[in-house]
């Protein structure tokens, strides 16, 4: 039955990675393996001969000697253990995702656009890569690639231009993702998960994640593409709101606010995003001179505010296609961890790889192993590959290896177009084709995270 549940998984798995060829959201196949992986382990709980408990991080004992009731129970609770996991991440993503479409409602971005007033190639270059680095780490690096090619568009005529500026956008993004706990959603996931802190994890990948982001964009700067002017678009005669500056920073504070709340309160994450998301409502409301109904009873009366109302307007822009790819996935992983699957593979992992490189911590997990998740991450999406590391070791909060983890399943995404959540939204908004960014911009990613990766070993030994 093990082998029926990992088949899935790998179908599931080859689905999701080649979605634009099979002309299927990867939404569907996540979703459709994680219900069958756990219908097969339910159906098949008499089988197992093991059961990985989440809790204590260990393989259980005597698992095969309770009977079937208590095995069914277990089972149940582990499903709800980590259904409640998964739901602590979605939530803070749902909330971060609306009090962005909060921000672009009262055209909040438009100041940044305001601020161009040159038009250097290598000037508008260094400003998007600057611009995306520290847009990500506060507003999570999709969200900040949206936000910039959307401002980019507006910006330069040219798309054969463009797509250059997104490309780099793309690695600046995913950079800066990688130092903050709400920059990326694997690093979410870190965090949550009570693996990395806030202060470690910038103490460990800030540096790292500046030249990741930095050596690309002086590289590609010394490019012919980016030598001399660009033909700006004329400004649009679209009025900006008057409270387009002060939402701007409002939601940005907000956002950041929510690991300040969780040092402070010691509560999960979601709950600090949900104080952000409220207080950043309610000026919402007020600005908008519209009825405060964001919990509307009465059905017509909700449809008739809907469109007046910024909370729900911008409730209804978000991208809940990829929340339920988030829930997929990652339920998905959960029942291979539960099987014990992913804790056996970590063990035969770190036995047959070759030790290159330092150990980390001397834990027995090689460099080698972590940057070749980063190469991985480029293949295939980083989410699961994240989940699975959470199943496979169990080093403790902070522990270096997380740190690296962090950085590399962040920014190896950036090597190919399809490796990132960045690079998958900037591949649709500008229409990217592949094999132009494997040519183009691969090797420029590429040196920008091996060079981050050995900044990285640098630091760890400082620290």
């Amino acid at each position: 039955m093990e082998t029926v549940i990992i088949l899935v998984f790998v179908f599931g798995y080859l689905a999701i990675t080649l979605e634009h060829n099979i002309k299927i959201d990867k939404l569907i196949p996540a979703l459709v393996m994680m219900a069958i992986s756990w219908a097969l382990i339910s159906l098949g709980i008499d089988d197992f001969s093991q059961w990985f408990d989440s809790a204590k991080h260990n393989l259980m004992e005597n698992f095969g000697l309770l009977n079937h009731e208590e095995k069914m129970h277990l089972m149940e609770e582990t499903l709800l253990h980590h259904l409640g996991k998964t739901a602590e991440i979605l939530v803070f993503l749902l909330g971060a995702m609306t009090i962005v479409e909060i921000i672009d409602y009262f055209d909040g971005f438009s100041t940044i656009k305001s601020a161009v007033k040159f038009n250097s190639r290598k000037k508008l270059l260094w400003m998007f890569s600057i611009l995306a680095f520290i847009l990500s780490a506060i507003i999570d690096n999709l969200t900040a690639t949206i936000v910039l090619i959307s401002i980019l568009q507006k910006i330069v005529k040219d798309r054969d231009v463009r797509i250059w500026y997104a490309g780099l956008i793309i690695i600046a993004a995913n950079a800066g993702g990688a130092w903050s706990p709400i920059g990326d959603v694997t690093t979410t996931m870190l965090w949550i998960g009570d693996k990395v802190s806030t202060g470690k994890l910038f103490s460990y990948l800030f540096i790292p994640s500046v030249l990741c982001m930095a050596v690309p964009t002086f590289i590609a700067s010394l490019l012919p593409t980016f030598k001399g002017t660009v033909e700006l678009q004329e400004a649009d005669d679209k009025a900006k709101s008057k409270f387009s500056s002060t939402m701007l920073f409002l939601g940005l504070g907000a956002i950041i606010f929510v690991p300040i709340f969780k040092v402070i309160t010691h509560l999960p994450p979601y709950v600090g995003m949900m104080l952000s998301l409220g207080v950043v409502a309610i000026f919402a409301e007020v600005y908008s001179n519209s009825k405060f109904a964001i919990s509307a009873t009465d059905h017509d009366e909700h449809d008739a505010h809907a469109s007046h109302s910024p909370v729900h307007y911008s409730l209804s822009k978000i991208e809940l296609p990829s929340i339920l790819f988030f829930l997929g996935i990652l339920m998905a992983v959960a029942a291979l961890e539960s099987l014990g699957i992913l804790f056996g593979f970590a063990d035969k992992l770190q036995t047959s790889m070759p030790m290159m490189g330092t150990e980390l911590h001397g834990e027995g997990v090689s460099d080698l192993v972590v940057l070749l998740l980063g190469v991985g991450s480029a293949v295939i999406d980083n989410v699961p590959l994240v989940a699975a590391s959470l199943g496979m070791f169990s080093e403790p909060l902070d522990n270096e290896l997380w740190h690296f983890i962090a950085y590399s399943a962040g920014t190896g995404g950036s090597m190919l177009i399809i490796g990132s959540a960045a690079g998958v939204v900037a591949m649709g908004m500008e229409k990217i084709d592949f094999f132009w960014y494997l040519k183009k911009i691969s090797w420029l990613a590429l040196i920008g995270f091996l060079a981050g990766a050995a900044a990285f070993m640098v630091t760890r030994a400082i620290f």
